[in-house]
């Protein structure tokens, strides 16, 4: 709703900052004050940033994580091990499980996961490009490390059982992490144990 006391502009960059995820009303006020308050070459900084990314990154041809090239730095790292696939929601997590130290493998990104209240189902997300990806590689394991919530178990089970018929040994992350959280918050300590002591999904 469009509010007589800022100008059209102010209310539209409001409204912009509002539905990013976990923005706020109040809050977005505040960034589009904070942006308003900025020198002008700030703000044209800012703005030619957004649009760089946009025009600049995609999806790495293999692993799905966001890349300004064909290749993300990781799968073209010939010193990771490309027989062990992590699974994660979104490219945030990767960072997360890097932090760790404890995982050489490459990575899989879903950009999401299935979740029926969202309207977000399987063909929403990049399962295919996995089992594409399985069946053209030797993968010997895939561990899923999506966030042990309601919707990350159902998506990891789910991706379980279309693993199955390749013969892959499949594992989750272990419950270092409490239910209902998310990776982007967990701590080093706690997600490294996680992985160390991964359990297996199915053989």
């Amino acid at each position: 709703m469009a509010s007589p006391l800022f100008p059209v502009a102010v209310q539209q960059l409001i409204e912009h900052f509002a539905k990013l995820p976990g923005v706020g009303r109040k809050s977005a006020q505040r960034m589009a004050f904070s942006v308003l308050n900025r020198p002008a070459d700030d703000a044209t900084a800012f703005a030619n940033a957004i649009l760089q990314a946009k025009n600049t990154v995609k999806s790495c041809t293999l692993c799905q994580n966001l890349t300004d090239a064909e290749l993300c730095p990781l799968c073209r790292d010939e010193r990771r091990d490309a027989s062990t696939v992590c699974v994660v929601a979104e490219s945030r997590d990767v960072v997360a499980v890097e932090r760790t130290r404890e995982y050489r493998g490459l990575y899989h990104v879903l950009h999401g996961v299935i979740s029926p209240l969202n309207h977000v189902g399987p063909d929403d997300l990049t399962v295919k490009q996995l089992l594409k990806r399985v069946s053209e590689n030797d993968i010997r394991e895939i561990i899923m490390a999506t966030n042990p919530d309601t919707e990350g178990e159902a998506t990891a089970l789910y991706l379980a059982k279309l693993l199955h018929p390749f013969g892959v040994k499949i594992t989750r992350l272990a419950y270092g992490i409490p239910m209902g959280s998310h990776l982007e918050f967990a701590d080093e300590i706690t997600l490294s144990k996680a992985l160390q002591g991964r359990t297996i999904v199915a053989e």
